[in-house]
């Protein structure tokens, strides 16, 4: 009986580790997605230059107040809040990366034999969408 136990034990530990080994993507893998992120950043980037444009003449009136935005810069509260913000950015941006990279591997190895080719042709029939209404330039 004791002998049944050991080798469910073993068993569960070994999934278990096998479970703990990432596997790295594909260079291929890296570089298609590191194209999509680029294209998306241009597209927002132009949206928001866009939007940016269209509600300047709203925010020239709001200008008015102009003392209010300076005030508020030179808070030493709000500095602090920002300085804070910027190191937590810089701490935590090796830990996405790495995370990035190993879903990216999780999905070139157990999903993307199975789904790659469906989800390549969705990407490319959404793209012809927001080329038309979010272009990258």
């Amino acid at each position: 009986m004791h002998a049944k136990y050991a080798v469910a034990l073993i068993l569960a530990l070994q999934v278990s580790m096998s479970l703990c080994e990432v596997p790295q993507p594909d260079q291929e893998l890296v570089k298609k997605y590191e194209a999509y992120r680029t294209t998306f950043y241009k597209r927002l980037l132009n949206a928001y230059g866009k939007l940016q444009a269209a509600i300047a003449p709203v925010i020239e009136k709001i200008g008015d107040d102009q003392h209010v935005m300076e005030d508020m810069q030179a808070n030493p509260q709000v500095q602090a809040i920002a300085k804070v913000a910027r190191g937590m950015a810089e701490e935590i941006n090796p830990l996405v990366e790495k995370a990035r990279m190993a879903a990216l591997g999780v999905y070139g190895h157990y999903l993307r034999p199975h789904i790659g080719q469906y989800l390549s042709d969705s990407i490319d029939q959404i793209k012809i969408y927001l080329d038309k209404f979010m272009p990258a330039q």
